[in-house]
């Protein structure tokens, strides 16, 4: 079976596929990623095979080029309910590629097609030769509902012209996110476990040389420290380097180490880690609830206290905090402050409660089927 898969330009979007996609070809199909070198890149660093269509999309130039010097996303627009989000920049994105996905897809002839759920055109193509399509979930879902039900008026005419009745939905949705931890109300999708993927890397040698008894992780991300993030990075460090009887594990990008400057002895800097590979030695992390940071903490059953700073990750602190795995700051101010971020650090390390919760969270996500469970499964579509 040939399975091409499709992704938004940026690597956070493509990285959940990454499991399924290894389970596929463990399985003996043929996988090609189609896209922009933006996620050719990560597919190449994953050992995928990659069509490359399209230049570089520079993703973060989109939010760079509106936001002030020294702001944040959070300072410019708060907390946005999930209805605010606007989508159409993706709709839009969807609709220049479409005719070099088709005719890459005519030219291949896949024979199933799997996009991840901003992936617009995806299903498009799958409908136009006429394979099933497979939309893969990022993790807690706000927002693909609501998208697929605008796509089927925005993107309507296209699909007419393509002989479509309309926007075709996916033919399977695949969900990681455990049912506790996911948005209530929204579609049943077909449950797919979470396997840890945060680009490659080596095993840290500092590992088992913990300088106090418990030890935090601090990760935000690729896209925090570019997006005027330094500022934060300090704020947490001051914060987390108070703790009595803590090691704090931050992953930064190098290029920001002289920017972030000095850090307590408490402190550990160390460059972006595969995030497997160090959780099982942690108690706690403090993230920014991006879709697969989110996924690989709670597989972990680690108690977290989220930052969010952007659209979708506001939605995954608040599972997080209903779910009872931890606690959010969900404001500049409070993020910016840090005596807040001292007190919330205290306050998860201090109750056992939310590892408690946390724990359970993890073993309902081991139970789901593997990724190759599904691979099996879904290689019986017709």
């Amino acid at each position: 079976m040939r399975v091409l898969m499709l992704s938004t330009p940026f690597p956070s979007h493509f990285v959940p596929l990454v499991p399924l996609a290894w389970a596929l070809r463990a399985a003996g199909h043929e996988v090609v990623v189609a896209a922009q070198p933006d996620v050719t890149d990560v597919a190449h660093s994953a050992g995928l095979c990659t069509a490359m269509l399209g230049d570089r999309f520079h993703g973060l130039d989109v939010v760079l080029d509106v936001l002030p010097e020294g702001s944040r996303l959070i300072h410019l627009l708060g907390k946005p309910a999930p209805e605010q989000v606007n989508l159409s920049f993706w709709q839009v994105h969807a609709s220049y590629l479409l005719p070099r996905y088709l005719e890459f897809a005519r030219a291949w002839r896949p024979d199933l097609v799997v996009s991840e759920q901003m992936e617009f055109a995806g299903p498009i193509v799958a409908a136009a030769l006429g394979v099933p399509s497979i939309q893969h979930r990022w993790g807690v879902d706000a927002m693909s509902d609501w998208a697929r039900e605008d796509c089927a008026r925005s993107m309507r005419r296209i699909c007419l012209r393509l002989g479509l009745d309309g926007f075709p939905g996916p033919s399977v949705l695949l969900d990681p996110c455990a049912p506790e931890l996911q948005v209530p109300g929204i579609a049943p999708a077909r449950p797919i476990r979470h396997v840890p993927f945060n680009g490659p890397g080596e095993r840290p040698g500092w590992l088992g040389d913990r300088t106090a008894d418990r030890r935090l992780c601090v990760t935000l991300g690729g896209q925090t420290l570019a997006l005027n993030g330094v500022p934060l990075f300090r704020t947490i460090i001051e914060a987390a380097g108070a703790l009595p009887e803590v090691e704090t594990v931050v992953t930064a990008d190098p290029a920001y180490w002289a920017a972030i400057g000095p850090v307590p002895r408490s402190v550990r800097l160390v460059p972006p880690t595969p995030l497997h590979l160090f959780l099982s030695t942690c108690d706690a992390v403090l993230h920014h609830g991006a879709a697969n940071t989110t996924m690989t903490v709670s597989a972990a059953g680690l108690a977290q206290l989220v930052l969010p700073q952007m659209q979708d990750e506001f939605t995954a602190a608040d599972r997080v905090a209903g779910a009872g795995m931890g606690l959010v700051i969900d404001t500049a101010d409070g993020q910016d402050d840090p005596a807040t971020v001292h007190a919330a650090l205290e306050k998860l390390l201090a109750d056992p409660r939310y590892g408690t919760a946390a724990a359970g969270i993890a073993r309902g996500m081991a139970a789901m089927p593997s990724p190759a469970a599904v691979a099996a499964e879904l290689a019986t579509l017709r």
